[in-house]
């Protein structure tokens, strides 16, 4: 017998349990569909627009975080090293180039094999951590893109500790 045969009980569908995290947290949230939620969430540097997917065959909760920098053509080099330096850092998601769209998305899943249910503390800490990579490196893909820096030299003029606040 296969994993794919096997069926499991779950006593709340995961893309509810998002709907009653983001309706506790008070975030902009509309549900798209039975196993899809949008949240809208303002950052420092810019707004997420984020998705949590449930998809069943996989029985994953797919999470995507899409936000404002637009990919040009001449650049398209420089910013996929930049993916590939980034992405070698990260412990947890990654980022990606949706080509037709020239949109960079932070992308991430929660495997919820055998019926297990998605905890409100791994929705959130999931939502908190891509917000803070994707800020984390939000103006290295700012500098590659309109500056015209290569990514080592936008990864080294951004990552880099700080004390105190301004």
């Amino acid at each position: 017998m296969s994993l794919v045969e096997l069926d499991f009980y779950r006593a709340a569908h995961p893309v509810d349990v998002i709907e009653q995290v983001a309706h506790v947290n008070d975030w902009n949230f509309e549900r798209t569909g039975d196993d899809e939620i949008a949240v809208a969430v303002e950052g420092h540097w810019t707004n997420y627009h984020i998705s949590y997917a449930w998809m069943e065959d996989f029985e994953s909760l797919h999470f995507a975080c899409g936000f404002d920098v637009k990919v040009h053509d001449n650049r398209y080099v420089e910013l996929m090293r930049l993916l590939s330096l980034i992405n070698e850092q990260l412990l947890m998601g990654h980022f990606d180039l949706w080509e037709q769209e020239g949109a960079v998305m932070f992308r991430h899943s929660l495997l919820l094999a055998g019926g297990v249910e998605p905890t409100e503390a791994q929705v959130e800490v999931m939502l908190s951590s891509a917000i803070e990579t994707c800020e984390a490196y939000y103006q290295a893909f700012q500098f590659v893109l309109w500056s015209g820096v290569t990514a080592r030299e936008a990864l080294d003029a951004t990552m880099f500790d700080t004390v105190g606040e301004a």
